[in-house]
């Protein structure tokens, strides 16, 4: 009998195992279901100039918005957000939940898990808003123990500052508006974003420096996709990214989302990296 109910149940898991294993050959790419839908889904997740939710409308704005609506007119598809967090896109892209999840970070850890285009969406620079009263200019002004710094949870300024600064305190938060909260309320001494947040930030609060310590540190982003045998898709945004780049619409939405909350745009660095010379 036990040797009849092990035959059985071999022979339910060899089924299971052909089945599953059928299924992922045949699983419908990204490119595909696009096509497919009609609709283009990118994530979404609070973060000023990325991305910003009007809350009277509900309407949603910034680069990673602009530029999506951008891929979805050249797909000729419809546009749909579909709200995350930074820390969670990884899996929503992996679960299927989101087509791609725009300024998204190419890590080493990352690429594991997602697959990016080569030609980055645009470049930017880690930055510190830092208060007043703490002399920085270089990386390691920072690293003490003495010194709170507010991340975003699972950002790359986080995975960055973990290894770069050991000793002092990283202020781990779910979004930049609860670290720009603890910031103004003096519960953090600094923040540690990208430059163009950074500058949003300081025009918000009102208080604190924008400094760029060195070494500058040059980070490109991308837009994070499933990894998939159909590369279709992945050579849709390498193309498309290149072209928007190289056309300035990068860095015409970029200047909108810093002009919509009166930045002067002059004052801070673009986010072209052929610029910065």
């Amino acid at each position: 009998m036990k040797r009849s109910l092990h035959q059985v149940f071999m022979a339910i898991t060899l089924i299971s195992a052909s089945f599953f294993s059928q299924a992922a050959e045949t699983q419908t790419s990204t490119w595909q279901h696009i096509k497919q839908t009609g609709e283009l889904r990118i994530g979404v997740a609070q973060g000023e100039p990325w991305y910003f939710k009007n809350p009277s409308t509900g309407e949603w704005d910034g680069i990673g918005y602009n530029i999506g609506k951008e891929l979805a007119n050249d797909l000729g598809v419809k546009l749909v957000t579909v709200e995350t967090t930074w820390g969670n896109a990884i899996a929503a892209l992996q679960t299927g939940q989101i087509d791609t999840m725009l300024v998204l970070d190419p890590t080493e850890e990352r690429k594991k898990a997602v697959d990016f285009p080569e030609q980055p969406f645009f470049w930017y620079a880690q930055g510190v808003l830092i208060r007043d009263g703490i002399a920085v200019t270089n990386w390691d002004d920072l690293n003490r123990e003495d010194v709170k710094i507010g991340v975003t949870l699972g950002s790359s300024p986080d995975l960055i500052l973990t290894k770069r600064l050991p000793k002092a305190q990283l202020v781990r938060f779910p979004n930049m508006d609860e670290g720009v909260a603890a910031f103004y309320a003096g519960r953090v001494d600094a923040l540690s974003y990208f430059h163009p947040a950074l500058a949003l930030q300081q025009a918000k609060v009102g208080k604190g420096n924008l400094i760029l310590p060195k070494p500058i540190i040059e980070v490109s982003t991308s837009g994070a996709i499933r990894k998939e045998t159909d590369q279709t898709f992945h050579n849709f945004l390498n193309d498309e990214f290149a072209k928007l780049y190289q056309s300035g619409k990068t860095q015409h939405y970029y200047e909108q989302a810093l002009k919509l909350r009166g930045v002067d745009v002059s004052k801070v660095p673009s986010v072209i990296k052929e610029d910065w010379k």
